[in-house]
């Protein structure tokens, strides 16, 4: 069992836990997720990992009531428990191949949508403990909705945009993106964007018309977290990959959005799954030996 030391609503979409997992907390790495199962019954969700702390021995997740098992999580409060929390899981963030001379004289511009922001949270983090500070562009729908702003700004600049101009600037992530390196002749080595699928795309789309290499992450089509479930195949290069063992972090210029979009789509039901398995066969799944690379792509 694993205690949640602390739960709080973050806002009317998200919701925070601090839990108890001291083997868990001594060897994440920013861009990791774990898999949480409620209680006994449960079934598997995976969740990035938002914050960790390995001398406290604590995890923290953040996440949305979306299914039954999310909504039942949402009812759980500090002393309640896990059944299991499993992790970590998926690579790293690339920063974290990066030496500390390496990472020194380069500037990143991370892009958050909504709940986003959580995995983005332990990237700025780790390169401020390696004296970098990052520029973070924070979008949400609202004001209500802006998460880890306060959090972000004590390792980050920090530029919140809302979708209604409730609060920051106002429009999407990517006519901040533009701001700041065409009317503000800011220079970014890399764009590191998490959040929603579309907004990731584009995010990408805007990274290259600027000229930057970007980074996507592909939490948000994870389902099982073991790649035996395909529901995160996605093309990346030409080449088959699955978020889950291969990622979850791609070259966002690289990945076929258009196809990873459909793909979500049709897994949400019995029919498009089973449509999914006849069209991809003995490769519909990762770790089978059938893909190229073996199907780890590594």
């Amino acid at each position: 069992m694993y205690l949640i030391e602390e739960a709080k609503q973050l806002n009317q979409n998200n919701y925070l836990m601090v839990v108890r997992a001291p083997e868990i907390a001594r060897h994440c790495l920013p861009g990791q997720f774990l898999i949480v199962r409620a209680d006994e019954k449960g079934e598997r969700i995976p969740l990035t990992i938002c914050d960790y702390d390995a001398e406290k021995g604590t995890i923290t997740i953040v996440f949305q009531p979306i299914g039954v098992t999310t909504m039942k999580m949402a009812t759980y409060g500090a002393g309640d428990s896990f059944a299991d929390v499993v992790g970590p899981l998926g690579r790293p963030s690339d920063l974290c191949e990066m030496t500390d001379e390496e990472l020194k004289d380069k500037h990143f511009l991370f892009v958050a949508g909504g709940v986003g922001a959580a995995p983005i949270y332990p990237q700025v983090k780790y390169l401020a403990q390696r004296g970098l500070r990052a520029d973070v562009v924070n979008g949400a729908k609202t004001k209500e909705l802006v998460l880890f702003e306060k959090e972000m700004s004590e390792y980050a600049n920090v530029y919140v945009t809302t979708d209604d101009g409730s609060y920051g600037f106002h429009g999407m992530v990517t006519a901040m993106m533009e701001e700041l390196v065409t009317n503000r002749g800011m220079h970014y080595d890399r764009v590191i964007a998490i959040g929603p699928m579309i907004m990731m795309k584009f995010a990408a789309l805007t990274a290259k018309k600027l000229g930057i290499p970007s980074v996507v992450s592909m939490n948000p089509i994870m389902v099982d977290g073991t790649g035996m479930c395909g529901a995160c195949r996605v093309t990346v290069g030409g080449k088959t990959k699955f978020a889950c063992v291969d990622g979850p972090e791609f070259p966002g210029d690289e990945l076929d959005f258009d196809e990873a979009m459909q793909r979500s789509r049709m897994y949400r039901t019995e029919e498009g799954r089973a449509i999914l398995r006849y069209r991809e066969g003995n490769t519909h799944h990762g770790g089978c030996g059938q893909c190229e690379d073996g199907g780890t792509g590594r």
